[in-house]
């Protein structure tokens, strides 16, 4: 995933400490991006993402949903609706706005 994008796009990341996040080592090496921890039972060091998470489930994507009955177009769908949307914490941008102002490579931005 973090290969089609130019390098130095993501400054950081920061992971819960789920079992998704085991080959961070990897990613951190590979595309040098600074890679932070939250601890435990702390959703408000990663206030941003919880967030997010918010909009998620508002958008009818449940934590307890079953991804086996989700149809591809109805996550592209919920995915298009969140990059769409302007945020107060990006100016009003919506955040494509945001990461295509980081392209400079037109092959990629023509992806979105």
């Amino acid at each position: 995933m973090f290969s089609a994008l130019p390098p130095h796009i993501f400054k950081s990341i920061t992971f819960d400490c789920g079992k998704e996040f085991s080959n961070w080592k990897t990613i951190c090496n590979q595309h040098d991006i600074s890679i932070f921890f939250a601890d435990s039972g702390t959703p408000s060091q990663r206030g941003l993402n919880e967030h997010s998470n918010g909009i998620l489930i508002r958008s009818g994507l449940d934590k307890e949903l079953d991804f086996n009955s989700v149809t591809e177009d109805h996550i592209i769908s919920v995915a298009q609706n969140i990059n769409h949307r302007p945020r107060k914490s990006l100016g009003y941008k919506t955040p494509l706005e945001v990461f295509m102002s980081f392209i400079e490579d037109e092959k990629l931005s023509s992806l979105f």
